[in-house]
């Protein structure tokens, strides 16, 4: 790897950000960029996350010439815990190549991961924040608590059928390994990590990173920008990105996002398009109890609430006519 790539990725390690609950009242999708959060998308809850987008690839030195139109779909489920999610990521690609000869057209699966994701750390499960309802400066002062991050882990496997895109002796199956950081600042800004070995048991390996702050504008819009960087022995690139999702419904969202490298051996610019849904009628919230409770402190209120609703039932009984 190079200086200019090594104090990047260093530099992005030491910068990560931001972070929510597992389950959310409105659909929390990985679009429109390219990074994953640290937080599953809860136990039983389903999520579709899919778009279009469209590449171009022009180089320089050889002249060499590319257009891709692909489709892209991630499909989400949570089970067993609620830090625990399971995923399938696939892109399709169909391309035209002109290098100095007639053009080529070819077509197939870019990438076909099934994998999986644990929320090892969060930073605020049994943390309650203390309100003081004396002043206002005292609950909005700056926190240190929003600088440590939530910490995921992810392992999936690449599955090659003889893909078009990659070296003939490229492996049939390769791990991708994946640290994720996340972090929520106050204000609606969120900064997402992702720390990325893919392949690396192939020849095609490469390692890199995306990072990814997003800000929420109100309840519907929120936009971000991210960058991505990733070395191999083939190639190295690094692409910024911009974009917007828009929120419908609670649990239908809609985005776009631009863009490109910086650089001539290829140059990059692409756009996409896309919409994500979550099926959620099954999730059960689940109670985390603070900590400060104990089994005394339990059966006495449980005992104060039934004495409580059997009160009631008697005053009820007697102001009857």
């Amino acid at each position: 790897m190079n200086l200019h790539f090594k104090l990047t990725f260093l530099a992005t390690l030491f910068a990560a950000f931001a972070a929510n609950a597992q389950y959310t009242d409105v659909i929390n999708s990985n679009r429109p960029g390219e990074s994953q959060s640290a937080f599953s998308v809860g136990q039983t809850v389903f999520q579709a996350e899919s778009g279009v987008f469209f590449n171009k690839e022009e180089n320089a030195v050889t002249t060499a010439k590319a257009n891709n139109f692909g489709v892209d779909l991630a499909l989400r489920y949570g089970a067993f815990f609620e830090q625990l999610e399971f995923n399938i990521e696939m892109k399709y690609l169909w391309d035209q190549r002109t290098s100095g000869l007639p053009m080529q057209n070819q077509r197939d699966f870019k990438e076909l991961i099934v994998g999986a994701k644990y929320l090892i750390y969060d930073p605020f499960k049994n943390y309650e924040e203390k309100i003081n309802i004396l002043s206002w400066k005292a609950n909005h002062k700056f926190k240190w608590r929003q600088f440590i991050p939530a910490v995921a882990v992810y392992a999936g496997a690449n599955l090659n059928f003889s893909s078009v895109y990659f070296p003939e002796n490229e492996s049939v199956i390769s791990p991708k390994l994946m640290v994720i950081t996340q972090n929520q600042f106050s204000g609606g800004y969120v900064l997402v990590m992702n720390i990325i070995a893919d392949r690396i048991t192939s020849e095609s390996a490469n390692y890199g990173y995306v990072v990814t702050f997003t800000k929420g504008f109100n309840e519907k819009w929120s936009g971000f920008l991210e960058t991505q960087g990733f070395m191999s022995d083939l190639n190295s690139d690094y692409i910024l990105r911009t974009g917007a999702a828009y929120l419908l419904k609670e649990n239908i969202q809609i985005d776009a996002s631009i863009g490109g490298n910086f650089k001539d051996d290829p140059s990059f610019f692409g756009g996409a398009i896309g919409i994500s849904w979550r099926f959620d009628k099954n999730y059960k919230p689940i109670l985390i109890r603070s900590g400060k409770e104990d089994g005394k402190d339990k059966d006495k209120k449980d005992k104060k609430d039934k004495k409580k609703r059997k009160d009631e039932v008697e005053t009820i009984e007697v102001e009857k006519p």
